[in-house]
C-alpha cells in the first residue's frame, strides 16, 4: 500500500509519549548487505583453513543470546554470526488407524485436515465442530466435550485435538485451557497452533491468549509470519520430545556421533520426517539480535495499534459492520445489508468492492467466508505499513464504495 497518496485525519493511532516501531534504515541495511557479502566471499576463500570439525560445546549458543535480548546494530550482529558460524564449521556441504478420531474447529487451518489425511486418519473420523458469533469463532468446550463423548460411544478413539491462537480466517481464539482439560479426560494430545497470533505473545498484554498452554503437549509459532524472519521459519515447542523423536528417530551407522550418543543434543533428524534440514534458526536468531525484544514489542503494538484505528473507522461509517471482533491486527469487516439490499445482495457487494479496489494496484484485500457471510480482510503486518498508509486504505474503500453503487438500487 506503499503508492497511496497521503490524506491526513485528526485521529492518531499513536499517543505523543509512546514509541513508534521504525524498520531498519536503507542506508544501513546497504552497509550490513556488504559486509555479509564479504563475509561469505571471505569464508569461501579461506574454507581450508578452517577446521573440519567443530571445537565447540553442545548449548555454545544460549550464551550468544541473552534471555531477553537488547536491540544491537546489525554490525555488531554480523559480527556475532560470523564468529558463531565460524567456530561450529567443517566443509559445508497400523490396524488401529481407522478407528482413531480427531478435531478441531471450523476455523482451523485448512492444513489440519491435509495432514491428517496425509497422516492416514479416516476422513470420516476428522471432525470439523462447527463455530458462531456466540464465541466469537472459537471453539466451543462444551460442544467439543459432546463430540468426542459421542464418538467413543460408537467405539471411536479420541487422539487429536488442534487448537487455535488467531486463526487465519478471521482472527478466532479457541480457549487453550479449557479444551486442554477436555482433552485430558479423554487422553488426547493436544497441539496449539499459534502460527500467527504466537508472535504478539512476546508482549505482556497479549499472553492471556494462551492461559494453559502448560497443559497441552505441542505448541507451533512461525516468525515468518508476524516476527519479521523471512520465509519459512517456524517454531514447535513439544512437552515430551521423546514421543515425537521416538516415531522419527533412524540410526544408521553413517549418521552416528559422539554429540548424539551423549544425549547432550537433540538430534533434529529425529524430529521431523526429512535427515537433513536448512539452518531456518539462524534467521530469527538474526532477528533477536538485531532488534532486542523492546523492538520486536514496539512492532506487534504498532501493528495492533493501526488495525484498531482501521477497527474504528469501520464501526464510525454506518454502511459498514465488523462481522468479528478484532483481537490482534486483521480487521473483518463488510458492507452490511441495508435498505432493498439482501444478504446476497451484500455479498456481490463486497465481492465487487474488493475486486476493484485490487485493480487499483494501491491497496489489497482478500476474503474468507464467516457465518456464510462474504467477508473482507484488512491486515496489517507489513514491517513498512505506517499509520498514513491506513487511512488512505480507508480513504480508498470508501471512495470505491461509493463509485460502485453509484446508479444502483442499493442504498449505503
Amino acid at each position: 500500500m506503499g503508492s497511496l497518496d497521503t490524506n491526513p485525519i485528526s485521529l492518531s493511532a499513536f499517543p505523543d509519549d509512546k514509541a513508534v516501531f521504525k524498520p531498519l534504515n536503507p542506508e544501513d541495511v546497504r552497509a550490513y548487505l556488504h559486509k555479509a557479502v564479504d563475509f561469505i566471499s571471505d569464508y569461501y576463500t579461506n574454507i581450508e583453513s578452517m577446521p573440519v570439525l567443530p571445537n565447540v560445546k553442545p548449548g555454545y549458543l544460549q550464551d550468544e543470546l541473552s534471555a531477553s535480548p537488547t536491540s544491537e546494530a546489525m554490525l555488531v550482529t554480523l559480527v556475532a554470526a560470523r564468529d558463531a558460524t565460524l567456530r561450529r564449521s567443517g566443509s559445508i556441504g497400523v490396524s488401529l488407524l481407522p478407528r482413531l478420531a480427531v478435531y478441531a474447529a471450523d476455523q482451523t487451518h485448512s492444513t489440519f485436515f491435509k495432514a491428517c489425511r496425509l497422516a492416514g486418519f479416516d476422513p470420516a473420523n476428522i471432525r470439523s465442530i462447527p463455530t458462531g458469533p456466540e464465541t466469537n469463532y472459537g471453539l466451543d468446550p462444551a460442544m467439543l466435550l459432546k463430540v468426542m463423548q459421542a464418538d467413543v460411544d460408537t467405539g471411536l478413539v479420541p487422539t487429536y485435538v488442534c487448537v487455535t491462537v488467531g486463526t487465519t480466517s478471521s482472527n478466532a481464539v479457541d480457549p487453550v485451557g479449557a479444551i486442554a482439560d477436555i482433552a485430558a479426560l479423554f487422553n488426547a494430545w493436544v497441539h496449539v497452533d499459534a502460527a500467527y497470533a504466537g508472535s504478539a505473545c512476546i508482549c505482556p498484554e497479549f499472553r492471556h491468549y494462551l492461559d494453559g498452554v502448560e497443559h497441552v503437549d505441542s505448541i507451533s509459532m512461525s516468525p515468518h509470519k508476524w516476527l519479521l524472519t523471512c520465509l519459512d521459519c517456524t517454531c514447535l515447542y513439544v512437552r515430551d520430545a521423546h514421543r515425537l523423536s521416538d516415531s522419527l528417530e533412524t540410526n544408521p551407522e553413517y549418521l552416528k556421533n559422539d554429540a548424539t550418543e551423549s544425549g547432550e543434543v537433540t538430534d533434529l533428524k529425529d524430529m521431523q520426517v526429512g535427515v537433513g534440514r536448512r539452518f531456518r534458526g539462524l534467521k530469527l536468531w538474526m532477528v533477536m539480535r538485531t532488534y532486542g525484544t523492546a523492538k520486536l514489542q514496539e512492532h506487534i503494538r504498532s501493528d495492533v495499534a493501526m488495525a484498531k484505528m482501521f477497527e474504528d473507522f469501520v464501526r464510525g461509517d454506518n454502511r459498514f459492520e465488523v462481522v468479528v471482533p478484532r483481537n490482534f491486527a486483521l480487521v473483518c469487516f463488510r458492507i452490511k445489508p441495508s435498505g432493498a439490499m439482501t444478504e446476497e445482495d451484500a455479498d456481490e457487494a463486497n465481492r465487487v468492492l474488493m475486486e476493484n479496489l485490487n485493480k487499483t494496484g494501491k491497496a489489497y484485500l482478500a476474503h474468507t467466508v464467516v457465518g456464510d457471510k462474504f467477508v473482507l480482510r484488512f491486515a496489517i503486518g507489513s514491517s513498512l505499513q505506517e499509520e498514513r498508509h491506513v487511512r488512505s486504505a480507508w480513504d480508498l474503500i470508501k471512495k470505491t464504495a461509493n463509485s460502485i453503487m453509484a446508479g444502483s438500487y442499493f442504498v449505503l
